[in-house]
């Protein structure tokens, strides 16, 4: 028997819609291990956030996409000489029984992380903020959803003795999950794919412009 044929189909169709998903430019969006415990059927995708080059016109940036953009000025455009703003993973879930606690076959688990200017990093409201991201990017795509939960974290670095001089850092980090309407999850991952170049700080792109979809790179 053929391996595929033991997928259900309702996977196999969000496996198509996911193929079909627009993302922009500055993401790296790749294949990575699925967890194995979490549900029968699983996927997971990797993202990276890169910082636009010296020469890059448009909006002004803020948080790390700043931060990095005038420490980058000057230099190559190679994927050796970027910077990395941000880091994220999307994890598709299916259970053919359906879950309780999901309200459905399909859960989306995601995890987003990315530095920030200190003054962004100390703001009270930050966590509010992340969330209101997701929601907003989830209602701009059009990504009918239900259930939806997640845990905004701020993660302050020092470092002390032999490492003391470098510099503090904070992080957001953005742990949600939600239950598509449906098994055609394609505005979820575009939907999320925004959100995490939200927190590189890149701005949104113009209206009428389409992001480029990249080839995955073995």
């Amino acid at each position: 028997m053929n391996a595929l044929d033991q997928v259900p189909p309702e996977f196999l169709h969000a496996l198509g819609t996911l193929r079909k998903a627009q993302c922009r430019r500055e993401l790296r969006l790749a294949e990575i291990p699925a967890p194995a415990r979490l549900a029968p059927f699983a996927v997971a995708l990797g993202a990276e956030v890169f910082a636009p080059g010296a020469g890059t016109p448009g909006t002004p940036l803020h948080g790390p996409a700043a931060m990095a953009l005038a420490a980058a000025s000057g230099t190559g455009d190679d994927d050796e000489d970027r910077t990395e703003l941000a880091t994220g993973r999307f994890i598709l879930l299916h259970d053919p029984d359906g879950s309780d606690v999901w309200g459905g076959e399909f859960r989306i688990v995601t995890y987003i992380r990315a530095e920030l200017e200190p003054e962004m990093g100390n703001d009270e409201m930050l966590g509010t903020v992340a969330w209101t991201w997701l929601v907003e990017a989830l209602e701009n795509h059009k990504a009918p959803y239900r259930a939806a939960g997640g845990t905004a974290t701020r993660v302050l670095s020092e470092s002390f003795g032999t490492l003391a001089g470098r510099p503090g850092s904070i992080d957001i980090e953005l742990r949600a999950s939600w239950t598509p309407a449906t098994s055609d999850v394609r505005a979820h991952l575009e939907a999320w794919s925004d959100m995490v170049c939200t927190f590189a700080g890149l701005p949104p792109l113009p209206d009428g412009v389409t992001p480029l979809t990249h080839r995955r790179r073995n």
